[in-house]
């Protein structure tokens, strides 16, 4: 932790800080051979952003950017070529520039020229993995030296050790991928003036010597070692550090806190975050009286003792975030009295105890977030407000399980600066009070249960930068009073609430915003003119707003900027010729026309779905690059013509949806050439057979292409291939085959839909394989969450349950189903379906099935949805399907099932239809049944046959009508042929009427009803 800044380098920092903004101000001219030196320095340098332009042949080098003079003497004294750490957002401008604006190359030995250079800062940079020239061991005069963060890698010179003048150090943070190095610090003693010495991230596991080196320095100061695969081999029993004040062991691999710790009684600062300590915090801590900063973070300790932190009177920052913390914190933390901030963070605590806050009277920060304190938040606010009511300055207390109201007396933490209150169950309104913390610059109350109108003294938050309400319960108007001085708002996101907000049409904001979330809110029919003014607006969201008009000019001239515009859920209408330069764009579920706009290659996803977007996806797609991973969605549109073959270039795509459509022709080769992760084709007119360079798509997790004209047999290779697959649906086409034993190897496999075709053979046995299908909690990891700035992705398909058709999304994860009705399949239903424990849904309905239905298909104990109808089976309904105890959906119909219903709440809660078409006796149906388990004859009491003339004459009628017809046929074979090949021409003209594009699942079940029939005729023709 760099917490503190050691009063003996305040004059190099700052003007480490004022290299930053100025140039060299030497009153002499340099030196004409330091000139020469930094003129061949700066040769071997590459500077694509042009830093160095002004060190140019001639001019006095005093005035360079980055060089600073003796104002005596000429000579440079200093070299402030490293940039601030900045982080910026990855796919901001801002992120490009700093990049662009790194130095690389090599650097140049004319530094050695230099002779008087005590200053040289090159950090932040990139230069590409090369060594850390020796030479520099040779500057002599060095007393700064800073190559952090600059991608330097290998071995660290030992040369370095020359520089006895040198008073600060650091090599820290030096690639990503291959770190520096060295065996050993023994180089490391000759810096006998070092105060400050960084190696963060350098390779020291076989540095056994490193303790004893750095305590033997007598001048130092801070020691930073973090992620240095430290461990505590060959510690001396009490090393000599006389002045050390910060010591940063973070990220290393101690087991426990070494013991030698305790003895260094000079210590302000201990960072040994990200270790591997265990049980409670060591009672040793208490012998360090200086301490101020005590960071034990991201270990496993699982308590806080009485003992170990009572003495700690001087002791400032207390972090333990990201441990095993269960229970309350114990009120003897509260005898820390000058503890300025306590992060507790990602712990398991559970509450705090009421007299802990009490005597915290110096406390200014808190953090307890993401923990599982279930409390009153007003019991906590009222603790602090006993004490540090004007001390307090930032209280995070996000992802609770707080409830309970926000105390009226709020605006009494008059120096609150941030208070986060995200994803807890809060409830009742803001207080009014709310308005008198005038120092609040960030106010988080999202998804709480909060309720009630906005407060209008929210409006006089005069510094409040970010403003967050959304997901909870507010209704009401919001006025333009809300707003009225928050002139410094940079982020409003308050979607998901009911509130009304229409301001006068020349209303002008009095902030400019970056963010501006107002999704869920009733903003009115006009596109919000007060928009125009946010020339800085980054994110836009006016999503389910109500908005009926068309894009006004004015808002396309914002777009160049932004990173997410999201205006789906309106009424928006017009054509659009170009998109908007963002990484996220959703314009979804409008009623946006003509052809499909022109796309950035910078954008990450886009929805153009439920909109009326017609033509060709030729000249959208095939124009231009996708440069990263890029989710496309353009269902439920009237897109026409063929997929074009042009896929080879957009080969970052992840997820593409083309589905409901009117696209024609076969599924384009060059597909194959994606890293899809989800594929949806579903309800277009595509035919011919799936091409085998899908294969190729080997992270598919979610192929869809039912509801088309596809034919030929079910590809082997899904299941050899595409071993990620968790939903695979082939619903609704052409194709016809046996189902491949080789689906089975789909362990995966969480949702299969080969319903709606001409599928033949037997149900394969090996279904019982599929491991997600068996286990009773399914959740699949293949299912990918897709996350852009704050926005989620999930993965949605459309599934046939109980006798309907569900989107699921979300919790699609969770879903488990079958479905091979309205096929041609034969023989037994495998017993081996039982096995699928965690099997919701299994449809067989609609095929030629026989024998009896499986008497262990009780096990499958969560199938909420069941449908055998319209099939060949027979005997008896199990006895176990009394145990299906979530099934809400049962079809059994026209099939030869026999016997009594078998007595169950779950089964006697169907009505009638459910059973009908069968030999079906007992509740729910109105059949008695004899003890035997048939029905019963006739009415009770009457005994004896009991003849009706109606039938006698039905059936006499029907056999002389039968044999008028079926003699001539019989005797006279010509006649014979000509009327079966009539029927059989008829039967086919019925079949291709049938196949007509069209919802299939509307008339399937008559296709194969036809098809029955016909296979009957023609057999009883052969017969002949």
């Amino acid at each position: 932790m760099r917490a503190f800044t050691i009063s003996v380098f305040g004059f190099l920092v700052i003007a480490a800080i004022s290299s930053c903004f100025c140039d060299g101000n030497s009153s002499v001219l340099c030196m004409e051979s330091e000139r020469q030196a930094l003129l061949k320095f700066r040769q071997d340098l590459i500077d694509y952003s042009n830093r160095l332009s002004s060190w140019v042949e001639g001019e006095d080098c005093c005035k360079w950017n980055g060089v600073f003079c003796d104002d005596l003497t000429g000579h440079v004294k200093e070299l402030h070529l490293g940039l601030p750490d900045e982080n910026f957002d990855f796919f901001s401008d801002e992120f490009v520039a700093y990049i662009w604006s790194k130095l690389g190359g090599k650097i140049n030995p004319s530094l050695l020229e230099l002779k008087h250079l005590s200053f040289l800062d090159l950090s932040n940079n990139n230069f590409g993995g090369i060594q850390i020239p020796e030479f520099i061991g040779s500057l002599g005069s060095l007393t700064y030296l800073n190559l952090s963060r600059s991608g330097f890698q290998g071995a660290i010179p030992h040369k370095i050790g020359n520089l006895s003048k040198l008073q600060y150090l650091d090599l820290g943070y030096s690639n990503n991928q291959q770190p520096l190095e060295t065996e050993n610090l023994q180089w490391v003693s000759g810096l006998s003036s070092l105060k400050y010495l960084d190696l963060s991230t350098v390779y020291l596991a076989t540095a056994t010597d490193w303790l004893q080196v750095t305590s033997s320095l007598p001048s130092l100061v801070e020691l930073h070692l973090f992620l240095c695969h430290l461990n505590t081999a060959s510690f001396p029993s009490s090393p000599n550090f006389t002045s050390l004040v910060v010591l940063d062991l973070s990220g290393n691999e101690f087991s426990s806190v070494p013991t030698w710790i305790y003895g260094l009684h000079s210590l302000v600062s201990i960072d040994f975050t990200g270790n591997f300590f265990r049980g409670p915090i060591p009672d040793g801590f208490q012998n360090l009286s200086s301490l101020k900063v005590l960071d034990l973070s991201y270990n496993s300790i699982n308590s806080l003792t009485s003992s170990s932190l009572s003495r700690l009177n001087n002791l400032q920052v207390l972090a333990l975030r990201h441990n095993y913390i269960p229970g309350q914190i114990p009120s003897t933390i509260g005898n820390l009295t000058s503890l300025i901030h306590i992060d507790l963070a990602i712990n398991q605590i559970q509450g705090i105890a009421p007299t802990l806050l009490e005597n915290l009277c110096n406390l200014r920060e808190m953090d307890l977030s993401d923990n599982e304190i279930d409390q009153e938040v007003s019991e906590i606010l009222q603790g602090l407000s006993r004490c540090s009511l004007d001390k307090l300055v930032s209280l995070n207390m996000e992802n609770n399980s707080l409830s309970g109201h926000l105390i009226d007396q709020l605006g009494q933490f008059k120096n609150l600066v941030s208070l986060l209150l995200w994803k807890n169950s809060i409830s009742g309104p803001i207080p009014f009070s709310i308005g008198e913390l005038s120092s609040l610059k960030s106010l988080d109350v999202s998804s709480n249960r909060l309720n009630g109108t906005l407060p209008q003294s929210i409006g006089q938050l005069m510094s409040l930068e970010i403003l967050r309400l959304e997901d909870n319960l507010f209704e009401g108007v919001v006025s333009e009073m809300h707003f009225s001085n928050l002139t410094r708002l940079k982020i409003l996101q308050a979607s998901k609430n009911m509130l009304t907000f229409k301001p006068n049409p020349n209303w002008i904001p009095p902030f400019d915003c970056e963010i501006i979330e107002l999704g869920y809110w009733n903003l009115g029919a006009q596109f919000p003119p007060w928009l125009q003014f946010q020339k800085n607006l980054v994110a836009i969201d006016t999503s389910h707003a109500g908005i009926s008009n068309v894009i006004p000019s004015w808002f396309w001239n914002l777009s160049t900027q932004f990173l997410e515009v999201d205006l789906s859920h309106n009424r928006l209408v017009g054509e659009i010729s170009y998109l908007f330069k963002s990484n996220v764009v959703d314009l979804s579920f409008n009623q946006f026309h003509g052809p499909l706009p022109q796309v950035f290659p910078n954008t990450k996803y886009l929805s153009l779905s439920e909109n009326s977007f017609s033509g060709s996806l030729s000249h959208f797609l095939c124009n231009f690059s996708i440069e990263s991973s890029f989710i496309l969605e353009i269902k439920n549109n009237l897109l026409s013509g063929e997929i074009p073959d042009c896929w080879k270039y957009l080969t970052s795509i992840w997820v593409l949806n083309l589905g409901n459509n009117n696209l024609t022709g076969k599924i384009p080769r060059s597909l194959g050439s994606l890293n899809l992760y989800a594929l949806n084709l579903r309800n277009n007119n595509l035919s011919g057979e799936v091409p085998a360079t899908l294969q190729n798509c080997t992270s598919l997790s979610l192929l869809d292409l039912g509801e088309n004209h596809l034919s030929g047999s079910i590809p082997v290779w899904l299941g050899n291939k595409l071993s990620r697959l968790v939903v695979l649906g082939l619903r609704s086409n052409n194709f016809h085959g046996h189902i491949p034993d080789q689906i089975c190897a789909l362990s995966s496999l969480q949702i299969l839909d080969l319903g709606h075709n001409n599928i033949s053979g037997g149900i394969p046995k090996c279904f019982s394989n599929s491991s997600a299908m068996v286990t009773k909690n399914p959740s699949s990891s293949f299912l990918i969450q897709y996350q852009f700035y704050d926005r989620e992705f999930m993965e949605s398909a459309l599934l046939v349950r109980k006798g309907r058709e569900f989107e699921y999304s979300t919790t699609l994860k969770f879903v488990t189903s079958i479905d091979l009705s309205s096929n041609v399949l034969t023989g037994e239903i495998p017993r081996e379906l039982g096995s699928l424990k965690g099997l919701q849904s299994l449809n067989l309905s609609r095929n030629l099935l026989t024998g009896k239905i499986p008497a262990n298909i009780g096990n499958m104990g969560l199938l909420e949805s069941l449908d055998f109808s319209m099939n060949r089976l027979l005997g008896e309904i199990p006895p176990s399907f009394a145990n299906l105890n979530f099934l809400s959906y049962l079809n059994l119909s026209y099939n030869n099932l026999i016997g009594q219903i078998p007595l169950s709440t779950q089964l006697q809660s169907f009505d009638e239809f459910s059973f009908i078409g069968n030999h079906l006796c007992g509740p729910p149906i109105t059949k008695n049944c004899t003890k035997k388990g048939v029905t019963s004859g006739g009415s009770e009491g009457h005994v004896g046959p009991k003849v009706n003339g109606l039938y006698i004459s039905i059936v006499l009628g029907f056999v002389m009508g039968f044999w008028s017809v079926v003699a001539p046929l019989f005797f006279m074979r010509s006649w014979r042929f000509s009327y079966y090949n009539k029927l059989e021409h008829i039967g086919w003209k019925i079949y291709e009427f049938w196949q007509r594009p069209r919802r299939k699942d509307c008339v399937d079940s008559r296709r194969l009803s036809v098809l029955h029939n016909k296979d009957w005729v023609l057999g009883l023709a052969m017969n002949f």
